[in-house]
């Protein structure tokens, strides 16, 4: 057996450019492992270069009435650039986050060729991101500007609420899914018989709540045996997400969207 290392894979030249914050995983994540999934190298602007966020703050500036390439402003990271893409040859920007998905499932091969599944891919990922959202409600119910401990008891009836009727109703719908597309996907894809963004989406979103409330996925998990017993150990199989998640790329879990309070939890 061989004990020579894996060769790295060559990330030189990459012609996207993520602008999202530093050291979370965050919205970015979504964007980041339909990159990683289909091996295509990408620059992680505020990751890759210390002075990186300058250059994210700019493009989401609020005095910002658009760039030299004839861009509108972006509201909000995460936001993407792409040299030649634009008007004319120059660099497109474009930003939130399912729109950046849909403009590239198609580049990137995560994307069916017949339009109604392409429709059925995107509802599929709008729903995970809709379960996302809620999520990030459940430690900031009432102000997104305020810390969590100044809406502390106003969290724990979110959670709770999410716990006992959200989570449920989004992973029942899920399980359904992957039901309706079990003869083609094999209870491994959500559309079709290969890796969309959906499933990447949604994965990560079940990652992401097995972080932030443990004891209630441990919980439910039995209840959905598609999702948890197919779908979601193999997406992390699948060949270049596997090396990634294993690597220093894979940013950690920490005061993101997805946070880690017992109390919000299943007691």
């Amino acid at each position: 057996m061989s004990t020579e290392p894996t060769p790295k894979r060559p990330r030189t030249n990459p012609t996207y450019e993520l602008l999202y914050h530093p050291s979370i995983p965050g919205r970015g994540e979504f964007v980041r492992l339909a990159f990683e999934a289909a091996s295509i190298p990408y620059n992680d602007v505020a990751n890759n270069d210390k002075k990186g966020y300058s250059v994210v703050q700019a493009a989401c500036s609020p005095k910002s009435t658009g760039d030299a390439d004839g861009n509108p402003p972006a509201f909000a990271p995460p936001a993407l650039r792409v040299p030649g893409a634009g008007k004319d040859g120059k660099t497109l920007l474009i930003y939130q986050t399912p729109n950046i998905l849909m403009y590239l499932g198609p580049h990137l091969g995560l994307a069916p060729e017949d339009e109604a599944e392409r429709l059925w891919v995107n509802q599929n990922m709008l729903t995970a991101l809709d379960l996302n959202n809620e999520a990030h409600d459940t430690h900031h119910p009432v102000a997104v500007m305020q810390y969590y401990e100044d809406q502390k008891e106003e969290a724990l009836k979110k959670a709770k609420d999410f716990r006992e009727n959200r989570i449920p109703k989004y992973f029942s719908f899920f399980e359904r899914v992957l039901k309706g597309n079990e003869e083609s996907g094999q209870g491994k894809y959500l559309i079709g018989n290969k890796l969309t963004y959906a499933d990447t989406t949604l994965w990560q979103v079940m990652d992401g709540l097995h972080f932030a409330f443990p004891k209630e996925i441990e919980a439910r998990s039995k209840d959905y045996p598609l999702l948890f017993g197919t779908f979601y150990p193999n997406i992390k199989e699948e060949k270049h997400l596997k090396e990634y998640l294993a690597s220093d790329r894979r940013l950690p879990y920490s005061m993101g969207i997805f946070r880690h309070y017992p109390e919000l939890d299943r007691q």
